[in-house]
């Protein structure tokens, strides 16, 4: 039997990318090609580039650059988000032979198809986003306990820094009933968490004419009554009182939520076009305690915006310590050409940027071990799902985020079990099964 043609698959960025990478690797093995991880003997290679910054697209570059080192001779098809904004600078790459937008990714799997068995392809220009489909990419099966799931592409907001809407297009959504049938395949195959994503979803069924978010929520809380449902990044704004309403009583949705916070400053937020000022956000964040008080949050920050003065940097360091975030990615401003930020007065110098992004890390640190210290305090057993097992340890998430280890003399990985929390470095916790707390779907 001739031996199946090798593509290493290369991702960069979200986890959009990552969900998009898998389904692309479905569709190679359906195509009777083995998807794989980049090597020297793969045939050709996909590249699923990143443009969110100007850090992302040089390391995109430098990537493409370095499989074709590793194999001159194997074709490299670049698609994703710096291939749909910059594809011309992209195919002068060395070893670049097909440039393939976020329109239709499953391109990349038909030039291929054509370059092995003609000899040789062409593929479509990179076509302009606008008025485009959702795309419906799905995965059948899944390596790990927790899978993505994607339910929308694109963004309609105008925030003055980003340049996602411009390689992303505008909102699709994907139908609630397709999202349904993926997450049946999932379920079945033993997936224990799904976590729903996209580029905006907050803006899921924009488009669908009276099917939004928190009606997804309910429809697969009903459907899957023994698998966790978790929310990908999230807008402040998203909690309005009839969304917190909606999904408050729901039994699987996971008491957790990534915020796209990006600044405690209203000053700043302003400046960046969001849709909401700081006092609003901390509302927010309150309103959803409130209806859930075992909530955990998470975040995303910039630091370094233009105009950002040393006052509003404070005011979004006090914002941090006071919403109590259980961890925060924090990023300095990159400038991206395009974006209205990119030619604003007051642009932070380089070194100014990184060091605010040093002392706000350390800040959300000090407030994680703080908040760990308090959940290890109450004492109060919670279910862990258990995601890997090494040396007699099994680690693994709460519903809210929390990251466990806890020694076991078997494996416990796929498992959800009762644990209770014992002890804290201020990063993880570690703790015992609860009595009984044997493994065990949602109660």
């Amino acid at each position: 039997m001739e031996a199946k043609r090798k593509v290493g698959i290369l991702t960069l960025g979200c986890k959009v990318n990552q969900y998009e990478s898998e389904a692309l690797g479905e569709l190679l093995d359906a195509a009777g090609f083995a998807a794989s991880a980049p090597g020297r003997d793969c045939d050709a290679f996909i590249v699923n580039t990143c443009t969110v910054t100007a850090e992302a697209d040089r390391k995109s570059r430098q990537m493409i650059r370095r499989l074709n080192a590793l194999n001159p001779a194997a074709p490299v098809v670049v698609t994703g988000c710096t291939a749909q904004r910059s594809p011309d600078a992209v195919r002068r790459l060395p070893g670049v032979a097909a440039v393939i937008g976020n329109r239709r990714k499953a391109d990349c799997v038909d030039f291929l198809v054509s370059f092995f068995s003609e000899g040789a392809a062409q593929a479509s220009p990179v076509a302009p986003l606008e008025g485009a489909a959702y795309e419906p990419l799905a995965i059948r099966s899944f390596p790990r306990t927790r899978q993505y799931i994607k339910i929308e592409d694109g963004c309609d907001n105008r925030c003055a820094y980003c340049a996602i809407p411009s390689a992303r297009g505008p909102v699709r959504s994907r139908d609630p009933q397709d999202v349904l049938s993926e997450a049946a395949r999932l379920v079945a195959d033993g997936c224990r968490e799904l976590v729903l994503t996209g580029i905006e979803i907050s803006s899921y069924g924009r488009d669908l004419g009276g099917t939004g978010l928190s009606d997804l929520l309910r429809l697969l809380d009903a459907a899957f009554p023994g698998t966790r449902l978790r929310l990908s990044s999230v807008d402040p704004s998203l909690f309005r009182e009839d969304f917190v309403s909606a999904v408050s009583g729901l039994r699987n949705l996971c008491p957790h939520f990534h915020v796209s916070l990006q600044s405690g400053s209203s000053s700043v937020l302003a400046k960046m076009r969001r849709k909401y000022n700081a006092v609003q956000a901390a509302e927010a964040l309150s309103r959803v305690r409130r209806a859930i008080p075992s909530v955990m949050f998470t975040a995303d920050i910039i630091v370094g915006f233009p105009g950002e003065t040393a006052e509003d940097f404070e005011q979004t360091r006090s914002f941090v310590r006071e919403a109590g975030l259980l961890s925060a990615h924090v990023f300095p401003y990159s400038r991206r050409a395009g974006t209205e930020a990119a030619s604003m007065p007051g642009q932070v110098p380089e070194d100014e940027k990184k060091r605010r992004a040093a002392l706000l890390s350390a800040d959300c640190a000090a407030v994680r071990a703080e908040v760990l210290r308090a959940f290890v305090s109450a004492g109060l057993p919670c279910e862990v799902l258990f995601e890997s097992y090494e040396n007699g340890l099994a680690r693994g998430h709460s519903a809210g985020y929390v990251e466990f280890a806890v020694r076991s003399d078997r494996d416990l990985r796929g498992l959800a079990v009762d644990v209770i929390p014992e002890s804290t470095d201020g990063d993880i916790c570690y703790g015992s099964p609860a009595q009984g707390g044997c493994p065990a779907g949602r109660n």
